[in-house]
């Protein structure tokens, strides 16, 4: 298979991401005597100024890594560490109920957790990298302080909120517009003083006796001094959001100062010598584990053992039918059984007697609902949001929930997400997201937004997934890991919401299962479904519905039509913006690949 890019293969270090300046942050990063921890940093501080509209500092990030074999302490298991921020001690059901508010809001304060990204990416640096905080944070104080070229999709999306900051948020448009109301203009240099007084009042804040100590120090100031002041204070002034009505927020200074984040062993599951883990029941990583077990003894997705010259069109339309019916099945236990709680039946829905019984349920023709399983004979429970008539919320503010790709394939933005591999072996993933600078107003003291993710919340008594203070929403983001033989060997992701474990499925049955290196298995034509309830705000689904890319051919589409899918044609490179960095086991060739997709992420190593 031809690529738009080459596989980029090297010794020293690789770096991936969804933009090519944090690319080079983290590049520059690993040349100055970087590990992959530093180097990961780098580029997710650097992500949050060039990628303003997919992720900020008050968003988060879950991170998954791992210890190379020749690290000086030998291959390392793989590590979670969740900075995904929680609800704050107010944000009851009660509270919402008291708004008249049946779901919680995808834009303003009401959905703000604590801003987990920054507790993650120093407590990263802190435990794992090498070099000061100084060394990692010049990148992004020197794009916010000096400026950097916008982004057109940052334009474009600064342009379509304009009139809500200009008539309801006034500190984002003080940031964001012109004296006379106009949105910036593509490619110009654009400067946020005041995120980068805040990242210096951060440096000028890390003073210790060591690097370590210099480091909780800045941490200090972000959850208990300056930053925690200033968010306390903002978050009292009610704002618009998609309810139609002005609200305050509930985070507090209490909330950031109690919250820390927490390293915690990732789910994984074992499949054809890999190993791939993912985060826990809190976010959607399980999904994926779940598909491929249903997926394992499918021979549509087995094309690399039956011709080597690719794929039929049958065999095409039946691997996407068979992973698009497994894919509803997960997301159903997803909705049933996943969120932040001790009870998640976790082994029973990776174990292959449940993934055999779960794959019986995949017909020749497309389901039309949705169908939890009963892991361990216990019966499940849905949201009665889902199966009722009633109307949900109208929309209002600025935006509904994630900003992420429409259901049609029609990119308005989404997420961000770096790879890192170093000569050590030590390798790092992670789908930074959230503080969105069109879902939530400026703080006008730190030049950056809060983000939005509670909005993931059910205001339902009961279930896996319902609002409760102190605990994590269930979140889309979800990198991954893979061992070879127990030993680091891959990790890839991609943005895009409840997508993102659907175009990384794509990826991981074309590089596994197919044989096709990192490019061209990113390269290679995607698809998803959105027959299940949206993550985001207003929570919506489109039963038996199909996305697929105009690249998988019109005899495919046909073929999935006939078999009953609803399928919606998307542009030919429209879904998904993955990146991925291997590193052979035997060998120690280090490799890298990002999509060309989006027109903005990089690979870069040597």
């Amino acid at each position: 298979m031809s690529t738009t890019r080459p596989e980029l293969a090297g010794t020293f270090g690789m770096v991936a991401s969804t933009h090519w300046l944090a690319t080079a942050a983290g590049m520059a990063t690993l040349e100055s005597g970087g590990n992959a921890f530093d180097a990961a940093v780098a580029t997710g501080f650097a992500l949050q100024v060039v990628e303003p509209h997919l992720n900020g500092p008050g968003g988060e990030v879950p991170i998954l890594f791992a210890a190379g074999e020749r690290s000086g302490t030998g291959p390392g298991r793989p590590g979670l560490l969740s900075g995904q921020g929680v609800a704050p001690a107010a944000a009851t059901i009660e509270a919402f109920e008291q708004f008249g508010l049946d779901l919680v809001p995808g834009t303003g304060l009401l959905a703000a957790t604590v801003p987990g990204a920054f507790g993650a990416w120093l407590t990263l640096l802190r435990d794992h990298g090498t070099q000061p905080l100084d060394a990692v944070l010049r990148f992004a104080l020197e794009y916010a302080e000096t400026g950097h070229p916008l982004l057109p999709r940052v334009t474009a999306t600064v342009a379509s909120v304009s009139e809500h900051f200009r008539t309801h948020w006034p500190t984002s448009a003080a940031t964001w517009l012109s004296s006379d109301g106009a949105p910036p203009a593509p490619g110009r240099l654009f400067r946020n003083p005041v995120l980068a007084s805040t990242y210096r009042r951060l440096l000028d804040a890390a003073r210790g006796p060591s690097r370590e100590a210099q480091i909780d120090a800045a941490l200090s100031a972000w959850y208990s001094g300056f930053v925690a002041e200033a968010i306390d204070r903002f978050a009292r002034y009610p704002v618009m959001d998609d309810s139609g009505r002005p609200h305050a927020g509930f985070l507090t200074g209490q909330d950031l100062a109690g919250w820390t984040p927490t390293y915690e062993p990732p789910v994984t599951l074992d499949r054809q010598g890999w190993t791939l883990a993912k985060a826990g029941p809190w976010s959607q990583g399980p999904a994926l584990l779940q598909v491929i077990a249903m997926l394992d003894d499918v021979d549509a997705v087995r094309y690399r053992d039956r011709s080597a010259s690719g794929p039929s069109d049958a065999d095409t339309a039946e691997a996407v039918h068979v992973s698009v019916e497994a894919t509803k099945l997960a997301m159903a236990d997803r909705e049933a059984w996943c969120g932040d709680v001790e009870n998640v039946p976790v082994d029973e829905l990776l174990s292959s007697t449940y993934a055999a019984e779960r794959r019986a349920l995949i017909g020749n023709t497309a389901s039309h609902q949705l169908r939890p399983g009963s892991p361990g004979g216990r019966p499940p429970r849905l949201p009665s949001f889902l199966t009722t008539d009633a109307p949900g919320p109208r929309r209002t503010g600025a935006g509904i929930g994630e900003p992420t790709v429409d259901r049609h394939g029609a990119t308005r933005g989404d997420t961000c997400h770096l790879d890192v591999v170093d000569r050590w072996g030590n390798i790092v993933s992670a789908t930074p997201s959230g503080g969105w600078l069109q879902s939530s107003p400026v703080v006008p003291e730190l030049g950056f937004p809060l983000g939005t993710r509670a909005q993931m919340f059910w205001l339902e008594r009961g279930l896996p997934n319902s609002l409760a203070p102190g605990k994590r929403p269930r979140s889309t983001l979800t990198p991954s890991l893979a061992l070879r033989g127990g030993v680091p060997a891959l990790a890839f992701g991609t943005p895009g919401g409840d997508q993102q474990e659907q175009w990384q499925l794509c990826f991981w049955l074309a590089h596994v299962h197919r044989g096709l290196d990192l490019q061209a298995a990113i390269e290679a034509p995607t698809w998803h479904t959105t027959a299940f309830p949206s993550s985001f705000y207003p929570r919506e689904s489109t039963a038996a519905e199909v996305v697929v890319e105009s690249r998988l051919g019109d005899r495919v589409v046909a073929a999935l039509r006939r078999r009953g899918h609803d399928v919606t044609v998307a542009a030919p490179w429209t879904l998904g913006r993955l990146s991925a960095v291997s590193r052979d086991p035997e060998t120690g060739v280090l490799r890298a690949a990002a999509d060309p997709r989006g027109v903005q992420g990089y690979a870069a190593g040597r």
